[in-house]
């Protein structure tokens, strides 16, 4: 009838086409899943390819060392027709309907795995009243670091993130990190990397209190943490990486039980309600490691479920090359 909106079915939909995500959907096609993967942003790749596109990865397995871009560019190429991919589209609704979980009003499917990371990208900001002349010089992602060469850059934050910025902007850039720790969180191999770098000066533990302009450059007031010392730097650009805010509103609205922030899964990566599993940096159960290669065997447990839910009828072929 003229007017009926038709609803698109699948086996699995993914909401998060981070490499987690997409790994999810190359593995559903081993087991002949019909599936469509669902990402808030205008492109795949998540965090990596937005955030740190020039990183190298060391921890993948197979792959001794390979960015994320490559990363991203590998696991796009195993999708084939049996995987649909719709970009630009924040998943807003979930409903479960006896036996079928509802998409906003749009798409069916007959399980679901969120892999939606570390959540929706909303950086942190500088908590600072900065006028519009000074944010143009404030940047929360950095794609492509040669825009900074020749410049004094300031970069603020203690994690992988800042200490990997720091790292790939010192090769173009003079490098001013400062953390309000003596200790960072990032890794401490990339760490030791910057202290021998000579074009790199890092102040701890200090936040900024102040910035302004003075001679076309900005002037930031550092504040000692813990007294009342002041000390000022100078540089050309300030790079903001105190990470992202977690937005699991939706997420609790839908019924889904959370745990500090995080989804709570059982060991087969089920959430509480059936035929939703989680996987990732989403999701939190004790011993959990955060990186990519955890995520991946975490699908793989999730998939398998879903195979002896979907389908109990059947012997569930394990090993990829039987399949």
């Amino acid at each position: 009838m003229k007017g009926v909106l038709k609803i698109k079915k699948f086996d699995l939909a993914i909401i998060g086409a981070g490499p987690i995500g997409l790994f999810a959907a190359n593995y559903a096609q081993l087991h002949g899943l019909k599936t469509v993967i669902f990402d808030s942003l205008n492109e795949v790749g998540g965090q990596p390819q937005m955030l740190y596109p020039f990183k190298t990865i060391n921890d993948i397995p197979v792959y001794q060392a390979i960015t994320a871009t490559n990363l991203i560019t590998q696991l796009k190429k195993g999708l084939n027709k049996d995987t649909s991919i719709v970009t630009n589209h924040s998943v807003t609704q979930i409903e479960k309907r006896n036996e079928e979980i509802l998409i906003d009003d749009k798409y069916s499917t007959r399980s679901l795995i969120i892999a939606t990371g570390n959540g929706a990208f909303d950086p942190k900001k500088l908590p600072l009243k900065l006028d519009s002349e000074i944010e143009k010089r404030i940047h929360y992602y950095v794609r492509n670091p040669k825009e900074f060469s020749g410049k004094t850059v300031a970069i603020f934050g203690g994690g992988d993130s800042a200490l990997d910025w720091a790292l790939e902007l010192s090769h173009f850039s003079n490098i001013i990190l400062v953390h309000r720790r003596p200790q960072f969180r990032g890794l401490e191999s990339t760490l030791s990397k910057l202290r021998q770098l000579k074009n790199v000066k890092i102040i701890t533990p200090y936040l900024p209190k102040q910035i302004q302009i003075e001679d076309n450059q900005l002037s930031v007031t550092l504040k000692r943490m813990g007294n009342t010392y002041l000390q000022k730097i100078c540089g050309d650009q300030i790079v903001v990486a105190y990470g992202f805010k977690a937005n699991n509103r939706l997420i609790r609205k839908w019924g889904i039980k959370l745990t500090d922030a995080r989804i709570a899964v059982n060991s087969s990566m089920q959430t509480n309600l059936p035929g939703i599993y989680a996987v990732g940096d989403a999701i939190s159960y004790h011993g959990r490691v955060p990186v990519i290669g955890v995520g991946f065997g975490e699908v793989q447990i999730a998939i398998n479920a879903i195979m002896r839910d979907l389908f109990p009828e059947k012997t569930l072929t394990i090993h990829s090359t039987s399949m």
